[in-house]
């Protein structure tokens, strides 16, 4: 019934590590099964965490028995008594082991316990000496026998590679990794709740189809046998979403994995988690509204206040939020009336001030910029960062995007909008597009750049294009990216420290 170490003719044939640690561990393992312990039970009457005993010491009383089950993370052999630490997922506690109490064959058994087995035990819980919250003992039991030894306490997983490879580990070793999923669980949790407390009702879109759209970004490709045709992973739920807003669900909102095969850095990683919403009737001021509200009521549920340090910077996510014109902002940082100018006097006036560098004029490629999109490039470059509280940059150029209704003061603009904290993208929101002659027109031009070359285009959704056509409320509709929210929940400085199991290298 249990794998025997003996009975293994070459144990580097299912371990490519088996070093002497670990074989002392089997062999702990073989003396528990030949003494008669299942070292692998099926289940066990866990009662209490630690913390409810840890907080609630007070009102403890000296006869009063608990069970708890957990982790060995410290292990003191000190003759007929033994001390270890067991940690759980709410913390630790110090438990008292005694030959007097236990029994000598009881006793016995806890010479083939190690650091890392997971056991249960029963006992009535104390203060030592030294004050530490201890429980004694009457009974154990082995629950799970590690053969593989924790990194060491005090170093543990220092690389950061090593530590995304082997994120149990990180997890076991590092409490605030561990806390930082319980809060992104609890954070998901959150926003659900707001949602339905605005009467939003949350809906599931493909992550394989024949089509892609709803962003600007390189999709992944994969084929599906028993239809013998190539799909793509599901770039924005954007389009389904709006489907959906036509079929007669006024609001609407989907918690989506999405696929851009694009970079990797410090807040892009090519699979990601996307919250996106479309409220019938509203526009971009609602989705300003929406978000600000949002955010706080997360931050409020799962870190009971607004406010964090960041990077070494106070940042307060409590609404209401800064608004600012994104022509605005390039102006106060670089003295550029871009709103005014035209696309040549925008390059000429880069040039003729040495805004930028050489390198970065030719990275930057202005042959293949409209007017709008190197404004959005001057904005990046000198605005970004300079946003640490939370800013809503709107008013975008007409160029920038296909799905956006158009400024209703201005045409060279659109009703659009990203929110912006510590120089990081949180989002994006339009005041949504639904003149269907215009919609066609615009997802013709995008076919028309894919065709022509341009990875980040899509191409012609006829289903979606229908749908419209059968007519849309007007409505707002917005994006949010979940991982950058945890980031700044969490206080972790990579999308990869918030994504439980990210990518890495063979």
């Amino acid at each position: 019934m249990y794998s025997n170490f003996e009975n293994l003719e070459n144990l580097k044939e299912i371990m490519n590590d088996g070093n002497e640690q670990v074989i002392d561990r089997i062999k702990n393992l073989n003396g528990l099964i030949e003494k008669g312990v299942n070292p692998y039970p099926y289940s066990f009457q866990e009662a209490n965490h630690t913390r409810e005993i840890v907080d609630n010491f007070e009102n403890i009383s000296e006869d009063e028995s608990y069970i708890v089950a957990g982790r060995i993370m410290l292990l003191r052999r000190m003759g007929k008594v033994i001390f270890l630490n067991l940690k759980d997922q709410e913390g630790e506690i110090q438990v008292y082991l005694s030959k007097k109490i236990l029994g000598a064959d009881e006793f016995e058994l806890l010479k083939l316990v190690d650091i890392g087995d997971i056991i249960g035990v029963e006992g009535t819980v104390f203060k030592t000496k030294t004050g530490e919250i201890t429980i004694r003992a009457n009974k154990f039991s082995v629950l799970s026998k590690s053969i593989r030894p924790l990194p060491e306490k005090y170093h543990g997983i220092k690389d950061a590679d090593l530590r995304q490879r082997h994120r149990s580990m990180d997890m076991i070793m590092n409490d605030e990794v561990k806390e930082r999923f319980i809060k992104r669980s609890r954070s998901m949790a959150a926003i659900r709740k707001f949602m339905e407390g605005k009467d939003f009702v949350e809906v599931e879109t493909p992550i394989l189809d024949t089509k892609y759209g709803g962003g600007e970004a390189k999709p992944f490709e994969t084929y599906v046998n028993s239809l013998s045709t190539e799909v793509f992973m599901n770039v924005s739920p954007e389009l389904y979403l709006k489907r959906l807003m036509v079929g007669g669900i006024e609001r609407v909102y989907t918690i989506a994995r999405s696929f851009r095969n694009e970079g990797i850095d410090k807040t892009h990683y090519p699979e990601f988690t996307l919250f996106e919403c479309y409220m019938a009737y509203s526009d971009y001021n609602d989705m300003m509204e929406l978000m600000e509200n949002l955010y706080e009521s997360v931050f409020l549920e799962v870190n009971g206040c607004t406010k964090i340090c960041y990077e070494g910077r106070e940042i307060d996510f409590k609404a209401p939020w800064r608004r600012a014109k994104m022509c605005d902002l390039v102006k106060e940082e670089t003295g550029l009336n871009v709103e005014d100018m035209s696309r040549e006097e925008i390059i000429e006036n880069i040039k003729e001030k040495n805004l930028l560098g050489q390198e970065q004029l030719e990275g930057m490629n202005f042959q293949e910029l409209d007017k709008g999109n190197i404004i959005m490039e001057i904005f990046d470059e000198f605005c970004a960062d300079k946003l640490v509280q939370p800013t809503f940059v709107t008013d975008f150029p007409m160029e920038t995007s296909p799905l956006c209704k158009l400024h209703r003061e201005d045409s060279r603009l659109i009703e659009r909008f990203e929110p912006y904290a510590n120089g990081v993208e949180l989002g994006n929101a339009y005041s949504e597009l639904n003149d269907p002659i215009r919609q066609r027109e615009l997802l013709h031009e995008q076919a028309q750049k894919l065709r022509a070359g341009l990875e980040t285009a899509s191409p012609m959704d006829e289903e979606f294009a229908k749908a419209i056509d059968t007519g849309m409320p007007p409505a707002g509709g917005l994006g949010i990216g979940i991982d950058r929210m945890i980031m700044f929940i969490t206080n972790a400085s990579s999308i990869k420290d918030v994504i439980a199991f990210p990518l890495v290298k063979r």
